[in-house]
């Protein structure tokens, strides 16, 4: 999981393709709808009491059953349902659906080419039995749902209709002409209720819910006459206040004080006029910001009047559209009342015709009731083969079925999308898997002197505490401005023994002693939590060889010899060899924070009097080795700011980081040329901003490359957005 964590960006590009080309095909792939119609064979005669030996022996068969799949599928009944009503339009309508070029042609001569309608017919045909029964399921595909249940119904009928026998020619021949007639007699009877329908329509004699639509109209007109008149007199009423009240300047009108935005401005007034008496008190009357609020009030009071005026001119409007309402129903209530009084004669007129219909369709139903008998007894003398169920109309596509093909997709999305960061992590590891967790250490003092122990290793867990917040615009900005990246913001350390929050924060670092500042960086988690993420976005430790790291600010108190030894009791609790050099030889503190005694130190070097190698001492902590200033004073200054560092510690032994404490040296030349990286530090209080961008450039004018910011002593705001403290690799490149 943690693999897949790294390349989520390539699992989530692969999971999504993958869904959207599975989308893609759902919306490609032709649609295929699924009609089946039912039929069962092999059954007994009806009305035959006893069955003869030979049916009974016909029950049953297999090979009886096969005969009639064999049937169904045979191009002679195929030549029989191309005759059917409706099926050579259908099968056309499925062609040129399907086809895409050349269409025209080739779709027409199905209806007259039995062989290509056979062929393409076959195609989509499924007939097969149901399990172990005897029915048989005769099933059309067709990109078109009425297709396949017209095509299926009709390759059913044609098939029930083979089966009979030739028993009852007598009735299928009276149940022909009276279903001819009743087809006749139906069209007559469409025909007669259509003439009725628009005779009643040009007469205007269609009924309503309780009445004829003409007397409702009437009703309706006459309520909504009363209606319009209430309401024209309502709005009357309202326009007669509104200007009572407006001639007087008034603004306690009911009708204008239901207005919000009335409301709102008097509110409005109410808070700038109480404003304006406040600082009227307080400032002479042609200060700035009684001018404001004076105009301001003028400009609430002009928009209170206009208002005023827009709700006038609102009840005029309204009183004149239920005035010109009440005219309208007026008008339209003398024509109802016309349109009334002619329907009655209408409405004899219409009887005569409704009751000739009526005769004619007692005779439909007699004639329907008289061809369903016939119908029946031929069915009965007739058939081993009934009618299971007829195709319905699909509503829901046979291929592709969206849920199973959307859940294979995204099954086969998940597969992809692990394969693929998997492979991609196997091939180019990520840098940041081979990092180890943050240490959650516990610093304890060993004596007087102030030694510390780190009581973390490799593989120990990374702290709980959630890190300190980074505002993302803030972080953003600044590098912008600086075009160096803020890698890490280091927490204000907080005694956590004490109960008053003014008393456990310290306002600066240099206030208390270094070993004490230490002692709190160390048992501060967010504090180790930064130190961690600084460690993994210079790749300290990762690369082969030293890397030399500078650790600067532009003056005293920045935290500077706080975070370079910080830094490295953090590096050196991982396992990595650091050494920590002391170039600020005018404010040395690396003895005093570590309790040790450092020899002759730097200046013993540049004195020629021992090798760097051989003024490095060693400390309490393992893996940590110190070179110290040696001394005070500005001589020793002037020779270490003359030369390069790489020069100056080019053999101090095989160590995985260097990291030099030293300051921002005036006119010093290529003093920080090729320093791996270095690191400034800067107080993150409001100067923040203003101080960067003149010291990043400093620094970069002493030859450094890879410049990076660090703010110390920052507010933890948990509960800001966080920014991550990684830099782009490409900027660290040097860094491995």
């Amino acid at each position: 999981m943690g693999r897949i964590w790294r390349r989520r960006r390539l699992f989530a590009a692969v999971f999504l393709g993958t869904i959207v080309l599975t989308i893609v095909a759902l919306l490609v792939l032709p649609v295929r709808y699924l009609a089946t119609a039912s039929v069962i064979v092999a059954e007994q005669e009806p009305g035959v009491a006893n069955a003869s030996p030979a049916w009974a022996q016909k029950i049953g068969d297999p090979a009886d059953l096969e005969s009639q799949l064999l049937v169904i599928r045979s191009p002679r009944l195929m030549r029989i349902v191309m005759n059917a009503p409706g099926v050579l339009d259908a099968v056309t309508q499925e062609c040129e659906r399907g086809r895409l070029f050349g269409s025209g042609e080739a779709c027409q001569r199905l209806r007259t080419d039995s062989t290509a309608f056979i062929e393409l017919v076959d195609g989509h045909l499924t007939v097969s039995s149901a399990g172990r029964s005897r029915v048989i399921n005769i099933s059309y595909q067709s990109a078109i749902p009425e297709v396949a249940k017209t095509l299926a119904n009709a390759l059913t009928t044609a098939f029930l209709e083979d089966q009979r026998t030739e028993g009852a020619n007598s009735r299928e021949v009276a149940t022909t002409w009276l279903w001819q007639e009743l087809r006749q007699l139906d069209d007559q009877l469409r025909q007669a209720d259509e003439k009725i329908q628009k005779f009643r329509r040009t007469k205007g004699l269609m009924r309503g819910a309780n009445a004829p639509i003409t007397s409702e109209r009437l009703s309706s007109i006459g309520q909504q006459l009363s209606q319009a008149e209430a309401a024209r007199a309502e709005a009357a009423a309202r326009l007669q206040e509104i200007k009572s009240q407006q001639a007087r300047g008034l603004t306690d009108a009911p009708s204008v004080l239901s207005s919000r935005t009335i409301a709102d401005l008097k509110q409005q007034l109410t808070t700038v006029s109480s404003q304006l008496a406040s600082a009227t008190s307080v400032l002479g009357p042609r200060h700035p910001s009684i001018m404001a609020l004076t105009r301001e009030q003028g400009l609430i009071q002009q928009r209170l009047a206009d208002e005023m005026q827009n709700i006038a001119a609102s009840a005029q409007k309204a009183y004149d559209a239920n005035d010109n309402l009440v005219a309208s129903l007026k008008k339209q209530m003398e024509t109802a009342k016309a349109e009334a009084g002619s329907a009655t004669l209408d409405e004899a007129s219409i009887e005569s015709m409704v009751r000739d219909t009526e005769i004619k369709r007692q005779q439909y139903a007699e004639l329907y009731k008289k061809a369903s008998e016939l119908e029946t007894e031929r069915r009965v003398l007739q058939g081993s083969t009934r009618l299971v169920s007829l195709a319905e109309l699909p509503n829901k596509p046979f291929f592709p079925k969206k849920l199973p093909f959307l859940a294979a997709g995204s099954t086969l999305a998940l597969i992809l999308g692990v394969v693929a960061a998997l492979l991609a992590e196997r091939l180019n590891p990520s840098p940041a898997a081979a990092e180890q967790p943050a240490p959650s250490r516990a610093a304890r003092p060993d004596d007087a002197a102030g030694t510390t122990n780190a009581a973390a290793t490799k593989d120990e867990p990374p702290p709980t505490a959630v890190p300190v917040a980074m505002p993302v615009e803030r972080s953003s900005l600044l590098s912008a401005m600086t075009g160096a990246p803020i890698i890490a913001r280091l927490p204000r350390l907080r005694e956590p023994q004490q109960a008053s929050p003014v008393s456990s924060i310290l306002q600066s670092h240099l206030k208390l002693p270094i070993l004490e500042v230490l002692r709190l960086a160390v048992s501060d988690d967010d504090f180790q939590w930064m130190l961690h993420n600084l460690k993994l976005g210079l790749r300290l430790g990762s690369a082969e060889g030293a890397q030399r790291i500078v650790v600067t600010s532009p003056a005293a108190g920045e935290g500077k010899t706080v975070t370079t030894l910080a830094l490295a009791e953090h590096l050196a609790a991982f396992g990595c060899r650091v050494l920590a050099v002391e170039c600020d030889v005018l404010n040395p503190a690396f003895e005093a924070a570590l309790g040790i005694e450092g020899g002759v130190g730097l200046l013993g070097v540049l004195a020629g009097s021992m090798t760097a190698r051989d003024a490095v001492v060693r400390t309490a902590v393992p893996n940590l080795d110190v070179l110290v200033s040696g001394g005070v004073g500005a001589r020793a200054a002037n020779m270490l700011f003359g030369r390069r560092l790489v020069d100056l510690l080019g053999n101090v032994g095989s160590y995985d980081v260097v990291l030099i404490d030293s300051p921002i040296p005036l006119n010093a030349g290529n003093y920080l040329a090729d320093i791996d990286h270095t690191i400034v530090c800067l107080k993150g209080d409001g100067s923040l901003m203003g101080r960067a961008a003149p010291v990043i450039t400093e620094v970069k004018a002493l030859g450094a490359g890879s410049v990076v910011i660090a703010v110390t002593m920052e507010e933890s705001q948990r509960s800001h957005a966080y920014q991550p403290a990684f830099i782009p690799t490409e900027a660290y490149a040097r860094a491995g």
